[in-house]
């Protein structure tokens, strides 16, 4: 599952729903966007508003990695190698990426692993793109497809 805050322009919705199609390929993966939040007073509370419709979308059990630019960023093979462990460990997956605000700590927290695009700061939508991007990626180096140079 990946769980966004906010609505994506249709550019990026055209390129999410392409990796989304060629993620099925490999296995289900469903999509939540989470309204965010409107004319809150701070950045602060922004976060807050948004991390609590965040975890109130996650389901029991879940393994939830939470995009962070202050967690280790990792190569397409470590993700590949992290998505295999993920999937052996037979709990349901949560990608969770916050809105232009980032995430609240209270959905960092709830995070069992933090994942970094790295240091480039991106406008959310296409952090998301990104992601998605990634995700088919280590899908096609775990299945040793030619995708992955």
């Amino acid at each position: 599952m990946l769980l966004a805050v906010g609505k994506l322009r249709p550019w990026y919705r055209a390129a999410c729903d392409d990796y989304l199609g060629r993620i099925r390929r490999y296995g289900p993966i469903s999509e939540r966007e989470i309204r965010a939040a409107g004319r809150a007073a701070t950045p602060a509370l922004a976060r807050k508003e948004e991390a609590g419709r965040l975890l109130a979308q996650l389901p029991a059990r879940v393994l939830v990695i939470a995009l962070d630019r202050g967690g280790p960023a990792w190569s397409s093979e470590e993700l590949a190698r992290r998505l295999a462990r993920w999937r052996e460990g037979a709990r349901p997956l949560a990608l969770v990426i916050g809105g232009a605000e980032g995430l609240d700590s209270s959905a960092l927290d709830r995070a069992d692993q933090r994942w970094s695009l790295g240091p480039l700061t991106l406008p959310h939508e296409l952090a998301r793109v990104v992601t998605l991007e990634q995700w088919y990626r280590a899908w096609t180096i775990l299945r040793g497809e030619p995708y992955h140079k």
